[in-house]
């Protein structure tokens, strides 16, 4: 059935019931599409995020003792990471905003993977130091440029913004599960100790 624009001003009700069924089937459509498209790349980027959180917590295990490096300088250096989060957070979302969301998210996920890989060539608590405070810098607007590029076209069409919120932290409320036996596959490997 088609509408007309006298329809609506008349205000028939079956009419107005057609349309906010119509607006209803284009809104499911559109969500099914960017949940086809979007939700399994948002799977991946959250699992690999939190890998990266919680690898340092892992590699603690040998790391302690193949750097010669004390407990506390341990935590400083995974507590580092948080200072280049913070410090970088607002810079990182104005750059996402002026490079656009595409382009930086892909470049922040390199130089974070880069950063992140780069650990296992570290030889002291300084290089540790920072590497973290540099993956935590490369980081910092991961998380809002992903809620930017998926949450804005969502919360714009859905006129319920609490259930517009709730689809788009689905693929971290799967990712994080996942990621504990995703990782625990790697227990078996051993670090290599470096020469010295």
């Amino acid at each position: 059935m088609w509408v007309t624009h006298n329809d609506l001003a008349r205000g028939d009700r079956s009419t107005s019931a057609d349309v906010a069924e119509l607006k209803k089937k284009t809104l499911d459509g559109v969500y099914k599409k960017i949940t086809l498209r979007m939700i399994p790349f948002l799977f991946i980027c959250y699992l690999f995020n939190y890998l990266d959180r919680v690898n340092v917590g892992f590699a603690k295990l040998q790391m302690l003792g193949d750097l010669h490096m004390s407990e506390t300088a341990y935590g400083l250096g995974a507590g580092i990471f948080f200072i280049g989060y913070v410090l970088c957070g607002v810079p990182s979302n104005l750059m996402l905003y002026k490079v656009g969301a595409r382009r930086w998210l892909a470049l922040m996920m390199v130089l974070w993977g880069m950063l992140s890989t780069s650990l296992m060539f570290i030889h002291n608590a300084n290089e540790f130091y920072l590497v973290r405070l540099l993956t935590g810098a490369s980081e910092a607007g991961f998380f809002p440029g992903l809620v930017r590029r998926v949450g804005r076209p969502i919360l714009r069409l859905d006129p319920e913004p609490f259930r517009g919120h709730s689809r788009l932290n689905r693929p971290m409320a799967v990712a994080l599960p996942a990621s504990g036996p995703a990782h625990g596959g790697a227990g078996h490997l051993h670090a290599v100790p470096a020469d010295r």
